[in-house]
């Protein structure tokens, strides 16, 4: 669609059922992406026959971001097209590398990767519960990478002050064309040398962060690797184990890290989790400041995956789309230098239906 007037009206009419459909639905069932459908809504100042206005927001995105700690308390929101992770919380200081930045507060906790952010808009909604007020940042395909809610608590004067002053010079609506998303093509098979190379660099594994870099230098993707390492690293588990953990953790209290994330930013959740809930082919993490909204329905597989670090092994739970893709990955919490809780391990290997690894 390409008629900005017919999509402000579409976008109108299906946010008024009730329950209001989600704006990347509401884009994906146009033929569009979300960042398009929020292009479709920017105003330079004249009137637009809708309850929705953005306004386009330039890079560089490092500066703004790291003005977000002056709104005071907001919702950070990172999601992928299977999870939603949403905590409460003010955003830290962000520690800035080559390749990624670290937001790391005592709630809100990210991993930034800013080269993936290419669009970014302050989106202001006039809802049934009132204004609301965002900011949200998407790749070059459209899709969303991070959103910042203002809360109550918030400051709008810091936000309005932030967003004039990140504001683009062309605030014309437009009909946005994104890149496409490249097709994933699956790694190879390894064969037995290759294999046996895998498992010899999986087991000198030193940190949790090595995975990924020898993923890399073995040309495989990761869920590729979890298919060669043998089940002593890796083993496949039903797509419902992600549902079991969550409740299962609820029940006994064993404080867990939820990491949900996409090509632009990983949000991470540490802590106990304690409402779960389920709502058709939904499972909710419904707590005071943390909210996770899983898609069962689009759980591919589920592995279990053991990694050697400094500190013995790390265990974890990692779900995959149809397309190869991590959707999450739950872990037991520690900080590094600790080493893994066994109220964790216990609970993992409940939910696995395994004995208990050794330590090492």
């Amino acid at each position: 669609m390409t008629d900005l007037a017919a999509i402000r009206r579409a976008f109108a009419a299906a946010r008024a059922t009730q329950p209001p459909a989600r704006p990347r639905d509401i884009a994906h069932g146009l033929g569009l992406c979300e960042a398009a459908l929020l292009a479709a809504h920017v105003s330079d100042g004249g009137w637009i026959d809708s309850t929705l206005h953005a306004t386009r927001l330039a890079a560089p995105w490092p500066t703004l971001v790291q003005g977000l700690a002056a709104l005071g308390e907001l919702t950070a929101l990172t999601r992928n097209a299977h999870c939603v992770h949403e905590t409460v919380g003010c955003y830290p200081a962000i520690a800035e590398s080559a390749s990624v930045a670290l937001a790391v507060g005592a709630a809100i906790d990210l991993r930034i990767a800013y080269p993936a952010w290419a669009y970014g808009f302050a989106v202001h909604e006039h809802t049934v519960l009132g204004p609301q007020r965002s900011l949200q940042w998407f790749d070059a395909a459209g899709e969303a990478v991070h959103q910042v809610v203002l809360r109550e608590a918030s400051d709008t004067c810091a936000y309005r002050t932030l967003v004039a002053g990140h504001a683009d010079t062309d605030q014309t609506p437009a009909v946005l064309t994104p890149t496409l998303r490249p097709v994933r093509t699956p790694s190879a098979p390894p064969d037995a040398l290759a294999r046996a190379a895998l498992r010899r660099d999986w087991a000198a594994l030193r940190d949790t962060h090595d995975l990924r870099p020898m993923l890399r230098r073995h040309r495989l993707d990761r869920l590729t690797a979890l298919r060669a390492a043998g089940d002593d690293y890796a083993r496949e588990l039903e797509p419902s184990s992600a549902h079991e953990l969550l409740h299962r953790a609820a029940q006994d209290g064993t404080p867990i890290m939820v990491c949900t994330g996409n090509a632009g930013a990983m949000q991470i959740h540490t802590g106990p989790v304690q409402h779960v809930a389920v709502a058709g082919p939904w499972v909710h993490v419904l707590d005071t400041g943390f909210n996770l909204h899983l898609l069962e329905t689009h759980i591919a597989s589920a592995w279990r995956v053991r990694q050697p670090t400094a500190d013995g092994l790390v265990s974890s739970l990692e779900l995959f789309d149809a397309d190869g893709e991590v959707i999450a990955q739950f872990f037991g919490a520690r900080k590094p230098g600790q080493p893994e809780r066994a109220a964790w391990r216990e609970l993992l290997a409940s939910v696995a239906g395994e004995a208990l690894p050794c330590a090492a």
